[in-house]
């Protein structure tokens, strides 16, 4: 994989595979799981409505569904007012942007290296057939509701990789987007390692450190407070 992203073709896709899509030039991405034939199971909300964080970045934001168009897709439809899980074809999915890969089962070196969090993670993924069946099941019966912070696109398509949940009762999502947004805020703003020096070179380095340590001990595939669920023990606690 690339340091910065791991570009691929539809052509090298694979069911089972989880994608995903940057979005507004980088500043976040949208994440789902392949199915084949051309179809991409993905966590979305509808146009225009509130993400649930409470907070202003509701309003920031935009949707991750495809544009609003007078035209409906002539393959899956007009998504763009889609909300939960939705089936969808992999043009709508990407809106414009292009494919990349999320791999799995990567050394604490790569998932280091990537500048950016949700691009990888240390955790196994499981068969695709197992994958494939978590999606569709939740494609049937929902997901919960769309959070930014705790239930979101990139967190979705890793439980369905891999089935693991977090069972602590500080949940703040299973994806690296979180994990990074929330590293790099403890490392600017709370780190007391900071105090540690004056200079701007060992305060970069500092919070570098700082940084980096907080995604990796963030990462799904490291903690311990997570368990694998069955999707559908997941979907009946929740109804």
């Amino acid at each position: 994989m690339g340091i910065l992203n791991n570009k691929i073709t539809k052509e090298e896709l694979k069911p089972g595979d989880h994608i995903y899509s940057w979005r507004r030039a980088y500043i976040y991405a949208h994440h789902g799981i392949y199915i084949g034939d051309g179809k991409v199971i993905h966590f979305t909300r509808g146009a225009g409505q509130e993400i649930g964080t409470g907070t202003f970045l509701d309003t920031i934001f935009s949707s991750s569904s495809p544009d609003s168009s007078d035209t409906p897709c002539p393959i899956c439809g007009n998504q763009a007012s889609a909300n939960g899980v939705v089936l969808s074809c992999i043009d709508c999915f990407l809106s414009g942007g292009e494919l990349h890969l999320f791999i799995y089962n990567v050394s604490p070196l790569i998932f280091l290296a990537q500048a950016r969090g949700g691009t990888c993670t240390l955790a196994k993924s499981d068969p695709f057939e197992d994958v494939l069946h978590r999606a569709e099941y939740l494609l049937e019966n929902g997901f919960g509701f769309y959070n930014l912070f705790k239930n979101n696109c990139e967190d979705f398509a890793i439980y369905c990789k891999t089935g693991l949940l977090l069972f602590t009762s500080v949940n703040v999502g299973r994806g690296g987007q979180t994990a990074s947004f929330l590293a790099a805020t403890t490392a600017v703003a709370s780190s007391p390692l900071r105090f540690l020096t004056t200079s701007f070179s060992g305060l970069s380095a500092v919070g570098l450190a700082s940084y980096c340590v907080s995604r990796l001990v963030s990462d799904i595939g490291v903690r311990r407070d997570v368990k694998k669920i069955p999707v559908e023990i997941l979907i009946s606690r929740s109804q």
